[in-house]
């Protein structure tokens, strides 16, 4: 069979006539037939992403490019970016460097394409006119394809008519079988015309797609469709397979809301002798109530997720389990394994819910897998960038960053424990229902004996001395008062950190205490310091807050 592509014949279209004579397209044809594949596993392994730059890389695209990724990668093949943006009244440039961005930020770097080159380009559809306009003609010299003249009022009523008789919305094939002339007659007229592809009104086509297994159609549902428009743009399934032919591509991962489309291409590719490639159609990215996710249900761009604070190598191991898994337990993937693992024959053929609450735990997995030192370099930036630290690295931004990063699954969340840590919320604390048992707890006891500690310079000289310091005094704090366990920590996390519940409490304590005495601490921060905080103590009227009266505030939501 001949291809466009001298020496890629990685996949051939075997016909199988239904009827003794063999298929031949002509003018005028029996049209009957079904087409199967056989691929050549020798040949070089080509995919490709195309998508359209008509707004932000949804998490579905972004899936369908790693899955084309892995899929090369893994068979030491190649990846190829293409810009499908034949839509010239919605694609922008801008949206084409927003999808060149998302996927870059993901670390999906292509072999050929956009900014890269290559043997095959250009790499924009906008840019390839000249060669479908070529393949177009040369249909219809062959009588593949013929030129249609009717006017959409026609069109329109050939609809109604098959809406009235409960028939496909098929082309009629008015102009298929018109007479030299009346073409001849219409073109001097300068009557605008489509060109449209014979369709074999008897038939079927039969693919056999590497996730959903054996796919046919019938041929007498499609009718002759239109692969030019008479405007002189290409049609997308046209424009499609011509790229996909000319470019070797020989496996094509896409989505599965583009199956009905393969009729078509399969058509055209038989129709220009182009060896068809093998597909893969993956399952749509679903929403928690299982419909179509959609801007409705939050989120759904790559580039959303990165402004949100989430790694990009969380997004690729949580977008390659949507739909596809190892064959163990293991949910914990980096791209180079992903790549060792991956195989198009595990992914699933059903859809895949999209659940942000696990992408966010596995974001938190892999934020904590980053090594210490990168860590804290990330997260310290993050604090100096937002005005919560005048500093972004040194020992105070370490001592925070490893206290607080088993609470942070986002980088953005590093703000909120930061913030959390520096705040005395202490009043709404002890008016909250939460607090009432512990003010209840001679609690005004222990703040006096912690007042005691502080005046004495017992407390600071403790906590210079570091964890060792803190534990010691604290023991004997609690001998003191002759409280240990929970009675004794909880009123000390209550009155020094002005919370019910949070990090490690000598960690927590010692760290307020070096912010104090550092000047780390932007003055918008809000920081409460530890003198601000025995102020506070002393100014409390306990009798007040011993009495029964309405709670003010959760203190959950304060703790959290």
């Amino acid at each position: 069979m001949a291809a466009l592509v001298a020496g890629t014949p990685w996949m051939r279209i075997r016909v199988i006539p239904e009827f003794a004579p063999p298929f031949i397209f002509r003018r005028h044809f029996r049209r009957n037939f079904s087409v199967r594949a056989s691929i050549d596993s020798d040949a070089p392994v080509r995919v490709r992403f195309a998508p359209s730059p008509t707004g932000n890389l949804h998490v579905g695209g972004a899936r369908t490019a790693l899955f084309n990724y892995l899929f090369a990668r893994s068979k030491g093949g190649k990846f190829v970016l293409r810009i499908e943006d034949t839509d010239l009244e919605r694609s922008t440039r801008e949206s084409e460097e927003a999808v060149l961005r998302d996927l870059a930020w993901l670390g999906l770097d292509w072999d050929e394409g956009p900014g890269v080159g290559g043997d095959y380009g250009p790499y924009r559809q906008s840019e390839r006119n000249a060669m479908y306009k070529q393949y177009a003609e040369k249909l219809l010299e062959s009588g593949h394809v013929y030129r249609c003249f009717c006017s959409n009022e026609e069109l329109e009523k050939m609809k109604e008519i098959a809406e009235l008789k409960k028939l496909p919305p098929v082309y009629s094939g008015k102009w298929a079988t018109a007479a030299d002339g009346e073409v001849e007659e219409e073109l001097a007229k300068g009557t605008p015309y489509t060109y449209r592809f014979r369709v074999p009104k008897e038939g079927s086509l039969k693919i056999n797609d590497l996730i959903r297994g054996e796919v046919s159609w019938k041929l007498d549902t499609l009718g002759d469709f239109v692969i030019m428009r008479s405007n002189g743009q290409p049609v997308y399934n046209f424009c499609v397979t011509v790229d996909d032919a000319t470019m070797a591509i020989s496996h094509v991962i896409r989505a599965e809301e583009h199956l009905p489309n393969t009729l078509r291409q399969a058509l055209i590719y038989k129709a220009l002798g182009f060896p068809m490639p093998s597909f893969a159609h993956v399952s749509l990215i679903l929403a928690p109530d299982r419909s179509k996710l959609s801007k409705r249900h939050g989120a759904t761009s790559v580039g959303q997720y990165r402004d949100m604070g989430y790694l990009p190598q969380a997004m690729v191991n949580y977008l390659a389990l949507l739909g596809w898994g190892d064959g163990t337990e293991n949910e914990f993937f980096t791209i180079d394994q992903l790549v060792e693992k991956f195989s198009i024959g595990r992914v699933n053929k059903s859809g895949a819910v999209f659940d942000s609450t696990k992408l966010r735990w596995m974001n938190g997995q892999h934020l904590r897998a980053i090594p210490f030192e990168e860590l804290s370099q990330l997260i310290g930036e993050r604090w100096k960038s937002t005005g919560l630290l005048t500093e972004s690295e040194g020992p105070f931004v370490e001592d925070a960053v490893q206290l607080l990063k088993d609470g942070i699954d986002l980088v953005t969340d590093s703000d909120t424990a930061l913030s959390s840590l520096l705040s005395y919320p202490v009043h709404a604390t002890l008016t909250s229902p939460e607090g009432r048992p512990i003010v209840e707890d001679k609690l005004s006891e222990v703040s006096a004996h912690l007042l005691a500690a502080y005046d004495s310079g017992e407390l600071f000289g403790a906590l210079e001395e570091g964890l060792a310091g803190w534990q010691k005094w604290v023991k004997g704090f609690g001998k003191t008062l002759k409280r240990k366990g929970k009675s004794l920590f909880m009123p000390l996390r209550v009155l020094l950190t002005g919370k019910l519940h949070g990090p490690d409490m000598g960690s927590s304590v010692i760290l307020i205490y070096k912010a104090g005495n550092h000047g780390i601490v932007s003055p918008q921060a809000g920081f409460v310091t530890l003198k601000e905080r025995f102020g506070i103590l002393r100014q409390l009227d306990w009798e007040a807050l011993n009495q029964d009266h309405p709670a003010l505030e959760s203190a959950a939501t304060i703790s959290n």
